[in-house]
């Protein structure tokens, strides 16, 4: 498990950093999806299957989602699309795709040794102390519900703004 571990920090660590120094945002944004799912197959190797799933449905769902929205919504013309079909060339997936394979065959194996050594859920809690869905729903409603719909309302303020920003008047 520990090479394991190592493998996926080290790709989140690379993809993160081909994530800040990308000058086109579609690969920029391909790289953040390999990062956070690497950093997702870390949390799993960590005894922590809850938050791994989080991790892949908020950010690498949602989050990255957003992202790749308001990213279309900022098409400035033509000049734009033809810029776009040349940035989604092929060899433009080369490196995330290597990235996420790496990560896939990592996912595969650590689950194929948890059905050896039983199911995945009694391997999860016998390394880390389960947490269930409704400590955490908790948690985030409880005591940071406001700090969780701030977070919200930036979100919706960043969308309205790319939109206006995104928007050619004629």
């Amino acid at each position: 498990m520990n090479a394991i571990f190592t493998i996926s920090a080290v790709i989140a660590i690379v993809a993160t950093l081909l994530t800040i120094t990308r000058a086109n945002a579609v690969h920029a944004l391909l790289y953040l999806a390999v990062s956070l799912l690497a950093v997702a197959m870390t949390f799993y190797t960590l005894g922590a299957p809850f938050a791994a799933a989080l991790e892949v449905i908020v950010y690498a769902g949602a989050i990255v989602v957003l992202f790749i929205f308001v990213v279309m919504m900022l098409n400035q013309g033509p000049a734009t699309i033809r810029q776009e079909r040349a940035w989604l060339a092929p060899s433009a997936w080369i490196g995330p795709s290597i990235l996420a394979a790496i990560l896939f065959a990592e996912l595969v194996w650590v689950v194929r040794e948890a059905h050896v050594a039983g199911t995945i859920l009694n391997a999860a809690s016998a390394t880390a102390g389960a947490t269930d869905p409704k400590a955490v729903g908790i948690a985030l409603f409880g005591m940071y519900a406001v700090g969780v719909e701030m977070a919200s309302l930036l979100l919706l303020a960043g969308l309205v703004a790319a939109f206006h920003l995104g928007r050619q008047d004629d």
